[in-house]
């Protein structure tokens, strides 16, 4: 009796554990959460693809706003407390006193303070490129400036600016994973199911292009794009540009990855069935890939971000009007504009952040998505 009772309470507890039983996805979530910087680098690549979508709601000045009056402002202060010592309701600033008309150098004008207004109107915009609005996070009535990260030489917003910037900079990585992904698994998966002479074609085209020096061959690509393009025209065009030069490691990789796939018993059984080859390495085989290449796109989005910035800095990435985090950084390329103006670095410290976060993040991934890390 007492032997049937046990083998009962084992046999619902085998039950309450199978009912409690996890998929994948959740399993590598649970190994994630106890990485503490992958975790903090997701939130803090959350923060910054919001502050990008809602780029015209958070930037009190449009794109091509500039006040030739106060150039190369430094970053305002946001207050409470007034220069006579007086508490305020609500946060002010002072606006712009130029303490040398010779020179560029400003000082707060604390004799009149200008509350910040929230939630006021100005330039139209379509929020999330659908609802039209003019509504915007805040403002200040002129001839105060809300410039919270200073101004460039020609007056001009930096915050503003690098809000607008972030949809070049970081979307310039999401584009590269889009179109380099799909041309590097289809063509790994192929070479390494067929083998034989589809591979060593494959692959041999591959180190033709690992024997070009890929920064030089991307400066060439990029310079002879037509001046005449739009600046999403651009983007794009630089996105092709960067998967053309780097699907090749990545097929590599999936090719090795098929090699050793193919011959397990979900494959063979597949094509047992009659399903074509085609469908055999897009539904069975590359799918097995997936923890590899979620790892793989959380690291190639870095290089993207880096490579387009350092072509903007050149000067034959992005182009005015429009801009990104590579060019803003473009003109901090001097010792007067280091020493003098500093707030002009803020875009490479953004610059250095989001690839940071990505790397945290990559890593993250990487032991989550294994399951000999698991416990």
């Amino acid at each position: 009796m007492a032997r049937d009772l046990v083998a009962e309470r084992q046999a619902v507890r085998q039950r309450w554990e199978a009912a409690r039983a996890r998929t994948p996805l959740q399993l590598a979530w649970r190994q994630l959460t106890r990485y503490t910087m992958a975790l903090a680098a997701l939130g803090v690549l959350i923060v910054l693809y919001a502050a990008m979508l809602m780029a015209e709601f958070l930037a009190p000045y449009a794109l091509d706003f500039t006040d030739r009056t106060v150039y190369y402002a430094p970053p305002v202060g946001i207050h409470l407390v007034d220069a006579q010592g007086h508490w305020h309701a609500r946060p002010f600033v002072y606006a712009y006193r130029q303490v040398d008309p010779t020179t560029p150098l400003y000082a707060p004008d604390t004799s009149r303070p200008y509350e910040l207004h929230f939630l006021v109107h100005g330039f139209p915009y379509r929020l999330l490129w659908l609802v039209p609005t003019d509504l915007h996070l805040m403002g200040v009535d002129p001839p105060a400036r809300v410039f919270l990260w200073g101004s460039d030489q020609f007056g001009r917003d930096l915050f503003s600016r690098m809000l607008f910037g972030s949809r070049v900079s970081l979307l310039i990585g999401v584009l590269v994973v889009v179109t380099t992904f799909p041309i590097g698994m289809i063509l790994g998966g192929i070479a390494g199911y067929y083998g034989g002479v589809i591979d060593n074609v494959t692959m041999r085209l591959v180190e033709v292009l690992a024997a070009f020096p890929a920064f030089y061959l991307i400066l060439t690509l990029v310079s002879v794009l037509p001046p005449t393009l739009s600046s999403s025209g651009r983007l794009f065009m630089i996105s092709v540009v960067f998967s053309v030069v780097g699907w090749g490691g990545l097929a590599r990789v999936i090719r090795g990855l098929v090699l050793s796939i193919r011959e397990m018993e979900f494959v063979l059984s597949a094509r047992a069935a009659g399903l074509r080859d085609l469908k055999v390495i897009v539904r069975h085989i590359l799918p097995s890939t997936s923890s590899y290449v979620i790892v793989a796109a959380t690291l190639t989005i870095p290089g993207a971000i880096l490579g387009e910035s350092g072509l903007s800095f050149l000067g034959i990435g992005v182009q005015e009007p429009s801009t990104s985090w590579g060019l803003l950084l473009a003109q901090a390329q001097n010792i007067e504009a280091l020493t003098q103006f500093p707030w002009l670095l803020i875009p490479g410290l953004a610059i250095v952040l989001a690839i940071l976060a990505y790397n945290f993040l990559g890593d993250g991934l990487r032991d989550a998505l294994d399951p000999r890390q698991r416990s």
